[in-house]
């Protein structure tokens, strides 16, 4: 995938999930540089990401985010998702793309008749539930990289700092929407299949041999 493609399907997600009523509150990308030299897409708020490597309670982390527009798209129930992208030479070599879901759902919780009729917040009402991000990192820096235990790309779930499930190769806006989407609001996901948009566009594989031996994630876009 080009940086072109990349911002536009940003964009296409951003777009799809206003026009579902799915977001209430948003932030278009923002671009810093070249395509054809150093280039990225990110969101004019984005120096408010670092709270979220921060060893403090994740209500904290939320709060700060929340409280500085640090997202691209805020969710009805809350959930923030955040998507940043870095190019070098028209070249994927970072991005890191998070969900950080409320802390505190206690209110769809309480009150689940209010909410069952709104697809949104059919999967955040049962009280079993419990809120975790989930981010997707990706980086091309060698010296970061140990096979197996630091992937080039790879998943984090709830904050864990060695928590890093290798994934098969970087991933597109469309598809970490998609997974989002599928996974934690199968409800809406389902009722709006038709209207997401998808693509079979994606980036190079970057995932190892050795790290195919161990569960990992692939995505075919």
């Amino acid at each position: 995938m080009t940086p072109q493609q990349t911002l536009r399907q940003v964009n296409e997600l951003t777009e799809a999930l206003v026009g579902l009523s799915l977001s209430n509150e948003q932030n278009f990308p923002a671009t810093h540089g070249n395509t054809n030299t150093a280039f990225e897409i990110t969101v004019s708020t984005a120096a408010g990401m670092s709270v979220a490597l921060k060893n403090v309670a994740y209500r904290d982390i939320y709060g700060e985010l929340e409280k500085a527009r640090c997202f691209n798209i805020k969710m009805l129930d809350g959930a923030l998702i955040s998507l940043r992208y870095r190019f070098r030479a028209g070249v994927i070599c970072e991005h890191s793309l998070s969900y950080f879901p409320s802390p505190d759902l206690e209110h769809f919780q309480n009150e689940p008749e209010i909410y069952l009729e709104d697809e949104i917040y059919a999967d955040v009402i049962a009280r079993n539930i419990v809120p975790f991000p989930v981010r997707f990192d990706f980086s091309d820096d060698t010296a970061k990289f140990v096979d197996v235990h630091h992937p080039y790309s790879h998943l984090t779930l709830g904050q864990y700092e060695n928590c890093r499930i290798p994934v098969g190769s970087p991933l597109g806006p469309l598809a970490f929407g998609g997974f989002i989407l599928r996974n934690f609001y199968n409800t809406a996901f389902r009722k709006y299949s038709e209207k997401i948009p998808a693509s079979k566009l994606a980036f190079a594989n970057t995932i190892t041999a050795n790290e195919r031996m161990i569960p990992h994630v692939l995505c075919g876009v």
